[in-house]
């Protein structure tokens, strides 16, 4: 009998396939047992932790080669796990000092340690309880003979059905066969979702006990886009579901053709379209997407990537390689920002209440000076072989942006003593993420060439909410009023000095609020690839004229509803 299932939809399309559960080995299934002899069970947990190391390095390589560099950091963090004195030690000393065996020794930490992460506030922190299982699961199957159902058992085309997958199981899926895949847990933020999202595999969430409902060979359609799934649908279900998936990829076909268009309204204002990229691979398809630049290179992934320190060779390789791809169009290179929700271990950052407010990005590189004099001198290196642009993150006043310009000034000057070629010139901006960034715009107009306003940031710091905590996630809205007179503050003060702003925030890659950016006058717009075609299209159907008074409209406005219903409206209308 058809049945109807809701979860969280996390990554588009619709999908009808047969269901395929996936059981692998789970870290509750071994029994506790205690051992006579400790060292030799000892040496099996050395051998399954090399043996797990050396296939995540393995599945890291494949990870890379398929979807970047930023998209295997995530498989190296296990890595990290296995050498995290709070993780793996414990598994030895309960051997030797309990006489516990192998089996539950990892049983018990993983148990213990994923509990830890799943009690935390944050859903960021409480889905990195899956690496943890993951990485326990991986020591365990190196240990036991029964391997469950396996991946590679898959040889025709399924729905995917499991209680979770992890992120190296998610890695290691082929969309050929493949078609979509349902959770039992998982959110929106979770890594498994943003590796759905990368390799374009229809995904549901999320469902809950309701997963259980499903057997192995029903027929099941996902819809990553709403978030329903229905289980052994009738006849006219299936059709209908056909139907609609023809539909999408009529769509994709039509919006396709936007992709090679210039972003210009139809009275002629012209803007410009740029991509978000982590890695120098994810700039080698871009152009052909439609890109007009490069946004934001978010160079942090490359000392992510790495157990040690890049050096000035290893970072001038990677952003030649960038401005090479780009063929001469504009790249711009935000420098380290790291600290908040991103690590790096080997730099041994100290533990603070409030990481998002405290020792990060242009505050760490301003005093750890070498860490960004070595990104200047390798970006200002590769910069003879593009158009390099550099854009200092974090910054709140006048004096960290006069401190990153003149420790700039003095590495070019350095560099041109030596005789070292770079680029004629290269343009110097700020991300715009902190208030007083922001509100000071007019001031540091009259000094910067560029703004670019990142609007993931811009909101939490504006509306004081942390966007990964479910209980105040609402508040979290790029269409806070606040937030829109802060964008407009920007451009103006950007306007008034023959200067030009950017956006690489989310809001940039709405479709919803492209007439609005249109009518406040942003100049460049930067976002993931997945979005040019629609953004492309919502700037060609408008009228700039049109836009502008939509503006003034919602400047007038006292609430994110209001401003939504606002561009609902116009959108309806267009």
């Amino acid at each position: 009998m058809e049945t109807i299932l809701n979860g969280l939809g996390v990554s588009e399309g619709i999908r009808i396939g047969k269901a395929f559960i996936y059981k692998p080995v789970q870290v509750t299934d071994s029994q506790e047992q205690t051992t006579d002899s400790p060292e030799q069970e000892l040496a099996r947990l050395q051998k399954a932790k090399a043996g797990c190391l050396e296939e995540l390095e393995q599945l890291i390589g494949t990870t890379r080669a398929r979807l970047g560099e930023e998209k295997a950091a995530i498989l190296k963090g296990q890595v990290s796990f296995l050498g995290d004195p709070a993780f793996y030690p414990p598994m030895e000393q309960l051997i030797l000092s309990e006489g516990w065996n192998a089996e539950t020794a990892i049983r018990r930490i993983t148990v213990k340690t994923a509990a830890i992460f799943e009690n935390m506030p944050a859903e960021y922190m409480r889905e990195r309880a899956a690496d943890i299982r993951d990485v326990g699961s991986r020591l365990l199957a190196q240990l036991l003979t029964r391997q469950g159902s396996r991946l590679q058992d898959i040889d025709r085309e399924v729905i995917l059905v499991a209680d979770d997958l992890t992120p190296s199981d998610t890695v290691q899926l082929d969309k050929k066969l493949v078609l979509g895949f349902v959770t039992r847990i998982g959110g929106k933020t979770s890594h498994t979702a943003i590796l759905a999202n990368s390799l374009g595999i229809a995904a549901v969430l999320g469902l809950g006990a309701a997963v259980e409902e499903i057997r192995d060979g029903d027929t099941l359609i996902v819809n990553g886009s709403t978030g329903e799934c229905i289980l052994r649908p009738d006849r006219q279900t299936v059709e209908r579901c056909r139907q609609l998936m023809n539909g999408e990829e009529a769509e994709h076909r039509r919006l396709a053709e936007y992709a090679a268009m210039p972003a210009a309204t139809t009275d002629g204002f012209r803007v410009e379209i740029a991509g978000n990229i982590g890695t120098p691979q994810e700039a080698a398809g871009l152009i052909p997407k439609g890109a007009e630049g490069v946004g934001l290179y978010r160079t942090e992934f490359l000392f992510m990537s790495r157990q040690t320190m890049p050096d000035e060779e290893a970072q001038f390789q990677a952003y030649k390689a960038v401005a090479e791809l780009m063929e001469g169009k504009p790249v711009v290179i935000r420098t380290l920002d790291i600290g908040g929700d991103k690590e790096l271990p080997y730099l041994e950052l100290p533990r603070e209440m409030n990481p998002f407010l405290g020792y990060r990005a242009i505050r760490l590189c301003l005093d750890q000076r070498v860490l960004l004099q070595t990104q200047l001198r390798a970006i200002l290196r590769a910069s003879a072989y593009g158009k390099l642009k550099i854009m200092f993150p974090m910054i709140s006043g006048l004096g960290e942006w006069r401190a990153a310009r003149e420790m700039f000034l003095a590495v070019l000057a350095e560099l041109r003593e030596q005789g070292i070629p770079t680029a004629g010139r290269v343009e110097l901006g700020i991300m715009v993420e902190i208030p007083s960034a922001a509100l000071l715009a007019e001031q540091f107009a009259k000094e910067v060439d560029f703004f670019s306003i990142g609007t993931n940031d811009l909101v939490q710091y504006t509306v004081a909410v942390d966007r990964m905590n479910e209980k105040v996630s609402y508040l979290y809205d790029y269409f806070h009023p606040a937030v829109i007179r802060l964008i407009k503050h920007v451009i103006d003060a950007s306007n008034r000095h023959g200067k030009w702003t950017g956006m690489c925030g989310s809001m940039a890659g709405d479709p919803l609020a492209a007439p609005l950016l249109l009518g406040l006058g942003l100049h460049e717009w930067s976002m993931a690839p997945s979005s040019f075609p629609r953004i492309k299209e919502a700037v060609a159907k408008a009228n700039h004229a049109a836009c502008k008074q939509l503006a003034e409209r919602v400047l007038e406005l006292d609430t994110p509803q209001e401003v939504r219903q606002a561009l609902m409206n116009f959108q309806g209308q267009s």
